[in-house]
């Protein structure tokens, strides 16, 4: 009897196991497969900074489970800075969102072409450019900016050895808080982000931006209202020609670093659309 009884509950327990490896059973295998993996986020930073300006998104896109990677600008060239990011892109594999600030929005709607990887892009505070747009245009499309004035009362220069056309463009730190941050970060660090700021080659300005990824992918965009060097009418007619599922928040320039919370929710939702 009891002999019976081992051999029913041995064939029993075979059964079940074919099942649930077979898919049919308890279908935990079956689930995960019926969704994309997550796409890995990449943050690419603006001028006159580095990824540490992403530090608090990517502190929360990690908690949140996300792969983050924020590789360096070289802010050497619209062309050089795309060529370079490009290559970057190559080397991850997976779905990927593709995130700018500032001139890095210039920057991936460039690297981003033709990149069937690349599922969406997100625009913080950033240049979305079309083609043959430049900083210089897209900062002056409407009055407001702060970078709309004369550039010798905005920059420090420092040459560039060996090149003769540009040099190396360092924001005055009496004009770096006013044109950044508002009022939303203490003088203190304001001062650090003045220090550590890294120069934007000035040929970058007159650069002309080539055919826009967006027009294929998918856009999002964070739009800070008290921005002072992007106006947000201008970030807002740049979105809506790129017609991004756009956020308007009141933030400054910085909006990762004062209201990270509010661009990482963005990202996020880029990041679930891919699904």
């Amino acid at each position: 009897m009891k002999s019976s009884l081992r051999r029913r509950l041995i064939y029993v327990g075979v059964a079940i196991g074919a099942l649930t490896l077979g898919g049919v059973g308890i279908g935990t295998a079956q689930a995960s497969t019926s969704h994309s993996p997550r796409p890995t986020v990449v943050l690419v930073h603006g001028a006159w900074a580095d990824g540490s300006s992403w530090d608090k998104v990517t502190t929360k896109l990690q908690h949140d489970g996300y792969r983050v990677v924020a590789p360096p600008t070289l802010l050497t060239g619209v062309a050089k800075d795309a060529d370079n990011l490009r290559a970057y892109l190559n080397t991850i594999t997976g779905p990927i969102v593709l995130v700018g600030h500032s001139y890095g929005g210039m920057v991936i709607t460039n690297a981003a072409l033709d990149n069937k990887q690349v599922k969406a892009l997100v625009y913080v505070d950033a240049y979305i450019p079309d083609k043959d747009d430049t900083l210089m245009s897209l900062t002056g499309a409407v009055p407001g900016s702060v970078f709309a004035a004369d550039p010798s009362t905005l920059f420090d220069q420092v040459a560039i050895p060996g090149d003769t056309e540009a040099a190396n463009l360092y924001v005055k730190p009496s004009v770096f808080g006013k044109a950044f941050a508002g009022k939303a970060l203490s003088a203190d660090d304001v001062a650090v982000l003045a220090a550590r700021q890294r120069p934007l080659a000035s040929s970058i300005l007159t650069e002309a931006a080539q055919e826009p990824a967006w027009r294929t992918i998918p856009s999002w965009s964070v739009v800070g209202k008290q921005d002072a060097i992007i106006p947000a009418a201008e970030q807002i007619a740049m979105s809506n020609r790129a017609k991004a599922h756009t956020v308007e928040i009141n933030a400054p320039h910085l909006s990762p670093v004062t209201d990270p919370g509010a661009v990482t929710k963005q990202i996020e939702a880029a990041a679930k659309a891919t699904d």
